[in-house]
């Protein structure tokens, strides 16, 4: 679970927005719910020009049932004029938001959660997922995603699409799985031809998850597991 304690230092004092636009949906998108923000990780460029956040935000929780609960922040700080922009997704899955901002030029190693936060994994299968996931990018987008977190048993479950059509099984469906009692989760990924069938196993759950056949390859493309970031609704300006 997140730290409470430890809310995330935009770096922007003396700073303003690029735009009206841009400072409104700053604060809408960030700055309204600070108190309720947790940074879970955070890297910064030698210069200060640039800054990447993992970020948990706890108002969730208190709203509409199943949202995702993590921010991806990339901010970018123009020096001369004093000036920032940013960009921003909500996200399921700290491996998401992670891919999120190294596509948007973050050191990989920068960006890695700090040992003891959050839940942690329970096996070897576990990090090999959550490996991949950060590592391949713009291969899948998000469609759909439920966060429960409930005590003692935490779930979540996102829904992804490969963004290349020749991808055998092009819907995914990631399953994480935590127990707060002993504080691990298990992160599992199954493949499905159609987005239907994909939502019919998130719904009736009672066969196990169609993992996706290794290696295989389809029109000359081997299928890779899901690890982009998601298509943003929170763009910079």
């Amino acid at each position: 679970m997140p730290r409470p304690d430890y809310r995330p230092d935009f770096r922007l004092d003396g700073f303003d927005p690029v735009n009206e636009t841009v400072g409104e949906e700053f604060w809408d998108s960030i700055e309204s719910e600070h108190p309720e923000l947790t940074e879970l990780s955070a890297h910064h460029s030698s210069d200060g020009a640039r800054s990447f956040y993992v970020i948990h935000n706890g108002a969730v929780t208190w709203g509409i049932p199943g949202e995702p609960q993590l921010i991806a922040l990339f901010l970018e700080r123009d020096l001369s004029t004093k000036s920032y922009r940013f960009d921003h997704e909500t996200l399921p899955l700290p491996e998401l938001a992670q891919a999120f901002l190294i596509a948007r030029g973050c050191p990989a190693e920068a960006i890695a959660l700090p040992p003891g936060t959050g839940t942690q994994s329970a096996d070897a299968a576990t990090v090999a997922l959550q490996q991949r996931l950060v590592k391949d990018a713009d291969r899948f987008v998000l469609r759909s995603s439920h966060t429960d977190d409930s005590y003692p048993k935490a779930e979540t479950v996102v829904l992804l699409e490969a963004v290349d059509e020749r991808v055998e099984k092009p819907f995914r469906v990631l399953l994480q799985q935590a127990d707060l009692d002993n504080f691990t989760h298990t992160l599992r990924e199954g493949a499905f031809e159609t987005c239907q069938a994909a939502v019919d196993w998130m719904e009736d759950r009672s066969t196990p998850l169609p993992a996706p056949a290794p290696g295989a390859v389809r029109n000359g493309v081997r299928t890779a597991l899901p690890s982009a970031p998601p298509q943003a609704r929170g763009r910079a300006r």
